[in-house]
C-alpha cells in the first residue's frame, strides 16, 4: 500500500528551498525540544542528588555515567531502523517500514539482556577499579533498579525513529515533557520523602528515572498503536514474528553507529579525566564550559534526526534533486544555528559561565577565568560539532555506516584525544590544550565525514 501522499515532502514536483527549510523544521524542531527534555532530565537528577548528600552525587553521577555509556552504544540499534523505515517509506513500502520497526524493537530488547549482568555487578567492577567503597555501594543500590530502565528507554528511542519517519515527532516532544514533569515529582518524592511517600534516597532516584522512562515509552506505544496515521503499519501485530534479514540488517547498520557514538562519548569522558589532572578548578570549570557547548549542541543533535529521516526518504524513493536539497538546508540551518551559539560564547562568555557559578564562593573567580578561553575554544567547538554531526547523520540516511564509524574512531581517539594529551601536558597549554585537541578530532571528522557523503552522491545519481 502506498503513502507517498503522506510521507516526507513526497510531491511530485521539486519542493522548492523554502519548502525543504518548512519541512526540515516542522520535523526538527520537536526533536531538539524532546533532546532539550533529556537533558533537564539528567539536570534534575544530579541537583536533587547533590540536595540529598555528597556521597550520594558522587554516586549518582558515576552510575548514571556508566548507564548513559552503555545505552548509547545501543543507541546505534535504534538509529540504524530510522534511515531504514524512511527509505521503505519513500518506497510506500510500509511493510518493510513494519519489519525494519519491528526487528529494531526485538535487537534492541535483545541487546539490554546482554548487557544486564555488566550492571548487576557494577560494585565489584568499580572497587576494582579503585572507586571509594561507599560509592560503589550506593552506585549498586542505584544500578539495581535504574538498569531496567535501559528496556524502554531503547525501545522508545527506535518508536521516536517510526514516528519520525511518518512526520509524528510531536508526539515525541510532548511525551519527553510529561517525562520531565514525572521525573521531577518523583525525585522529589521518593529521594526526600515527600508527600507521605518514603525516603529512598538513591533507590528513590533509581525510581524516578524506571518510571519516566516506562512513562515515555508507554506513551509512544500507545500512540503508534493507536493514532490513524500510525496504525496501519500494524507495528504490534503478530509481534513475536521474526524476520531475519530485517533484523540482521539492523544489526549491520546499527553496530557501526554505536561504535561511533562510543567513541565520541568516550573522547569527552577522557577530557574530563585530563582536566582532573589538571586541577579541581580546570574540572569545574570544563564542566561548565561542556554543558553550555552541549545545550547548544541539542539543535544540531535533534536536527540530525530529521535530517537521516529526510535524506533517508529521497534515497528511498530515487529522488537525487530531493536529497540534495533535504541535505544541503539542513547544513546551513545547523550551520547558521552554530555560528550564532558561537558569537554568543565569543561575545558574552562571563555572562553565561556566571549562570553556573555561586557569586559568594571563593573559588568563583578562579574558575570563571579558566573558563573563558575555554570557552572561545567552544565557538569554534560548535561549528566543527555542528558539521560533523549532520554529515554522519547524512550518511545513516544512505545507510553507510562502516566507513563514517571508521573516520569517527580515528578523528576522535588518534586525533582529538591524543592532540588534547599532547598539547595539554607535554607542551604545556594546559585545559585549552585539552579543548583545542578536542576541536581538532571533532574537525578532522567533520571534514572527512562531509566528504564521504559528497563522493558518494554521484552514486545515487547527484
Amino acid at each position: 500500500m502506498s503513502t507517498a501522499s503522506h510521507s516526507l515532502g513526497s510531491a511530485p514536483a521539486p519542493m522548492s528551498w523554502s519548502a525543504h527549510a518548512r519541512a526540515t523544521l516542522a520535523l526538527g524542531v520537536p526533536l531538539v525540544g524532546s533532546q532539550l527534555g533529556g537533558m533537564a532530565m539528567n539536570t534534575t537528577d544530579t541537583v536533587m542528588l547533590g540536595w540529598y548528600g555528597v556521597t550520594e552525587l558522587a554516586a549518582g553521577s558515576i552510575a548514571t555515567q556508566i548507564l548513559f555509556t552503555i545505552m548509547m552504544f545501543g543507541a546505534g540499534f535504534a538509529y540504524a531502523v530510522l534511515p531504514m523505515a524512511a527509505a521503505a517509506e519513500g518506497q510506500g513500502d510500509q511493510r518493510q517500514v513494519r519489519r525494519s520497526v519491528r526487528m529494531g524493537l526485538w535487537v534492541g530488547a535483545l541487546y539490554c539482556l546482554a548487557v544486564m549482568p555488566v550492571l548487576w555487578f557494577i560494585e565489584p567492577i568499580m572497587l576494582a577499579l579503585g572507586q571509594d567503597t561507599a560509592v560503589a555501594e550506593l552506585s549498586r543500590v542505584y544500578m539495581r533498579i535504574a538498569q531496567w530502565s535501559i528496556f524502554p528507554l531503547l525501545l522508545w528511542w527506535t518508536l521516536r525513529g517510526f514516528l519520525t519517519v511518518i512526520e509524528r515527532t510531536r508526539i515525541v516532544f510532548w511525551a519527553t515533557m510529561a517525562g520531565v514533569v514525572l521525573n521531577a515529582l518523583l525525585n522529589w518524592a521518593f529521594i526526600f520523602g515527600n508527600w507521605g511517600a518514603p525516603e529512598l534516597g538513591m533507590r528513590g532516584a533509581a525510581i524516578a528515572t524506571l518510571g519516566t522512562n516506562l512513562l515515555v515509552f508507554g506513551l509512544l506505544v500507545a500512540y503508534a498503536a493507536l493514532n490513524e496515521r500510525a496504525r496501519p503499519y500494524e507495528l504490534f501485530v503478530r509481534f513475536w514474528r521474526p524476520d531475519w534479514p530485517a533484523f540482521g540488517e539492523v544489526f549491520r547498520i546499527g553496530l557501526p553507529i554505536g561504535t561511533m557514538i562510543t567513541a565520541e562519548t568516550g573522547l569527552f569522558i577522557f577530557s574530563s579525566i585530563f582536566m582532573g589532572w589538571i586541577s579541581v578548578v580546570a574540572l569545574a570549570a570544563h564542566g561548565i564550559a561542556l554543558q553550555l557547548a552541549s545545550l547548544a549542541f541539542m539543535v544540531p543533535m535533534g536536527m540530525a534526526q530529521a535530517a537521516t529521516a529526510r535524506v533517508g526518504h529521497y534515497h528511498g524513493r530515487g529522488d537525487a534533486l530531493g536529497l540534495d536539497r533535504a541535505a544541503k538546508t539542513v547544513m546551513a540551518m545547523c550551520l547558521a544555528f552554530a555560528a550564532t551559539s558561537a558569537l554568543l560564547f565569543f561575545t558574552i562568555p562571563e555572562t553565561l559561565i556566571a549562570l553556573f557559578l555561586d557569586q559568594s564562593n571563593p573559588d568563583t573567580a578562579a574558575v570563571l577565568a579558566y573558563a573563558v578561553p575555554l570557552l572561545f575554544v567552544g565557538a569554534c567547538f560548535q561549528l566543527v560539532d555542528s558539521a560533523q554531526a549532520i554529515a554522519a547523520a547524512l550518511l545513516r540516511g544512505l545507510r553507510d555506516t562502516r566507513v563514517p564509524m571508521i573516520i569517527a574512531v580515528f578523528a576522535y581517539w588518534p586525533v582529538g584525544l591524543f592532540l588534547g594529551w599532547l598539547l595539554a601536558f607535554p607542551l604545556g597549554f594546559g585545559g585549552v590544550g585539552v579543548w583545542v585537541g578536542m576541536a581538532l578530532g571533532l574537525l578532522v571528522a567533520a571534514i572527512l565525514l562531509s566528504h564521504r557523503f559528497f563522493a558518494l552522491r554521484p552514486n545515487i545519481g547527484l
